[in-house]
Parts: C-alpha cells; structure tokens; sequence
C-alpha cells in the first residue's frame, strides 16, 4: 500500500467525521432551537417564536404561495445543513485564523448574534419586506436567544465530539 492510498482514506475518514459532527450538532441545535422559540419560552411567560412563519413569509413573497411542507423543510435545511456550513467554512476558519485561543463558547456567541442578524434583517427584511428586526419586538429578543442557544449547542456538538 501506497503512502497516497493511505492518505486518500485518512482524508475520506475525516470528511466523513465532518460531517457525521454537523448533522450531529446540527441536528440537536435546531431541536434546542425548536423547544426553545415555540415551547419553553411560552411556558416562561414570554413571546411563541414560530419557527416557520419566517420561510413561509419569504416562500410566499419569493413564489407567490408556500406548498405544505415547505416551510419546515426549509427551517431544517438551514439548521441541518446551511448553519453547520457557516460554521465550518466561514466561522471556524476565522477563529482559528485571527484567535485561535478565544474559547469555542465566545465564538459561539458571536456566531449566535450573526445568525439573527441574517434571519432578522436579511431575510425578514431585505427578502420578505417585514420591518427590520421585525420591528424589535419580543420576538425579536425571543430570535437573539434562539439563536444564540442554536451556536453554542451546535459549536459544542461540532468543538468536542468528533465520529469516526
């Protein structure tokens, strides 16, 4: 066996890891994120975050109407495969690259805070026409904590676990 064989199967082994990692978290934080918006945060006496009313907003505004289904598969791209992505090809690499001894949780946080700023204002607002922010209202802060608690789930899953 070849120097080359063994380092093609080592690098497919990784790839695999990856992205075994971001289902992974990415799966448990959309399920935070779920319970969080439209259970617990009810519960506790604040504002319900639906958590399809944004990608049914902007399905409706991009295509004229949303075809049941649609939205929640939508909701569960983003948080299974689009967010994972930003992590890992965006995210990470900067970390790593500007400061690497900065805690995964400080990222993470950060991280949070860019996701809202995305699904708040670029897609409420600049693709669906809704008021910046949704005119930051108790959902608004409602989002900010969702999506706070999404990153730092999500970086935990894909910072200290690791399939093989």
């Amino acid at each position: 066996m070849t120097n080359h064989n063994a380092s093609t199967r080592h690098s497919s082994a990784n790839k695999s890891s990856l992205i075994l990692t971001a289902l992974f978290a990415g799966a448990l934080a959309t399920v935070i994120f779920d319970f969080w918006g439209p259970s617990l945060s009810p519960i506790l006496g604040f504002a319900e975050l639906s958590t399809i009313k944004l990608p049914t907003t902007m399905i409706e505004v991009l295509f004229g109407s949303a075809p049941t289904g649609t939205p929640e598969l939508i909701h569960y791209i983003t948080g299974l495969i689009i967010y994972p992505l930003g992590w890992f090809i965006v995210v990470r690499p900067l970390w790593k690259a500007i400061m690497p001894s900065l805690h995964w949780t400080l990222t993470a946080v950060a991280y949070g805070f860019v996701l809202w700023i995305f699904a708040l204002y670029v897609v409420a607002y600049l693709i669906t026409g809704l008021p910046p922010f949704l005119g930051f209202t108790e959902v608004t802060w409602i989002a900010l904590v969702g999506h706070v608690l999404y990153a730092l789930v999500f970086a935990w899953g894909a910072e200290t676990r690791r399939f093989s």
